[in-house]
């Protein structure tokens, strides 16, 4: 079997990592330290099993695989197929896209198996670099990684530098503490003078003020838009009420709902492409021969089923798409 190796921590590793993990985020005010981490994921993990969700929190991940795709394979340019690794960026963020493990070192979550799926049908050990979401454009442009898997959306612009192989729905969704006199959000009036958490230069951020905009032109009442540091700042704040709603990815806000459902619903979803749709995809160099090798590893995994067993272990199903497409539409570019 191929092993998976991940970068060391070094400089990247986040303090108190562990805070932007776990629903129920009120335990770890005071969380700090390995030995901290190690309690706090099995909590976590508690938590998922308890949701019917079979999550592994530990470094010793006992990923999902598929078996190697000569077809795939045939794709790559000799330089790439004489490779021995497929070198991706993660970013440990936030379960359950990609995460730090219980040691608070090793990347896990739907990306990292995602990542491994591809690795497999292409005949690669797999090396897990993690590196802030901001970082991979980057990452990818210098020849560092080979790819990034991190959630990232096909655009149109983006296109301009890099491929894409598809592999996921980019769903929104509104996440409310539960018990929230908040029941639905399904247009742009029912946010009106709501405190809404927002990660900043993405595109739900783009949504929201676009929805806003359209309100207050119509008289509503304008809409308190805050950012956070993290996921776990964000999440605290939903906890004390000093905001009505988180507006991210739907994979993280369904995941918290469904292992704290005690906590947390979600209360609406939309396409993260709105009005448009939009698709989320491994990304390589535009032009660096992967991509299509890529989208034929995730083939061999959607026809084998392995691709459907990674969303299901990571409560995801809702997300899957029908196949995966080398640059399919992106969302349109901003004038």
């Amino acid at each position: 079997m191929r092993t998976t190796r991940t970068s060391p921590p070094g400089a990247r590793r986040r303090p108190h990592a562990a805070l932007a993990l776990v629903p129920v985020l009120a335990l770890l005010a005071a969380c700090g330290g390995t030995s901290d981490a190690a309690e706090v994921g099995g909590e976590l993990q508690d938590a998922a099993e308890a949701a019917g969700l079979e999550v592994n929190t530990s470094p010793d991940q006992d990923r999902v695989h598929t078996a190697e795709n000569p077809d795939a394979i045939a794709l790559l340019p000799p330089e790439l197929a004489e490779q021995d690794t497929f070198t991706v960026a993660v970013s440990a963020y936030v379960a359950p896209l990609a995460f730090l493990a219980d040691d608070d070192a090793t990347p896990i979550g739907n990306e990292t198996d995602i990542a491994q799926l591809v690795a497999d049908a292409l005949g690669k050990d797999l090396d897990l670099q993690v590196k802030a979401w901001a970082d991979w454009p980057l990452a990818v442009q210098s020849g560092d990684v080979d790819a990034t898997i991190s959630n990232v959306t096909v655009t149109e612009e983006r296109k301009e530098l890099f491929d894409f192989s598809s592999y996921r729905n980019d769903e929104l969704g509104w996440l409310v503490k539960a018990g929230s006199d908040i029941t639905e959000i399904d247009e742009p009036s029912d946010i009106a003078g709501l405190t809404v958490a927002v990660g900043s230069g993405t595109n739900q951020e783009k949504i929201l003020l676009a929805w806003d905009e359209e309100n207050q032109a119509a008289g509503l009442d304008p809409v308190q838009v805050e950012y956070f540091e993290n996921d776990g700042d964000t999440i605290l704040a939903l906890q004390s009420g000093r905001i009505d709603a988180s507006f991210g990815p739907n994979a993280t806000a369904a995941y918290k709902a469904k292992v704290s459902p005690q906590d947390f619903t979600v209360v609406g979803t939309l396409n993260g492409g709105w009005p448009d749709t939009a698709q989320i995809a491994v990304t390589t160099l535009k032009g660096s021969g992967w991509a299509d090798a890529v989208t034929a590893a995730l083939q061999g995994a959607f026809d084998d089923g392995s691709y459907q067993q990674v969303l299901e272990r990571w409560g995801l199903e809702a997300e899957a798409i029908d196949a995966p497409e080398t640059n399919p539409p992106g969302l349109p570019k901003t004038s």
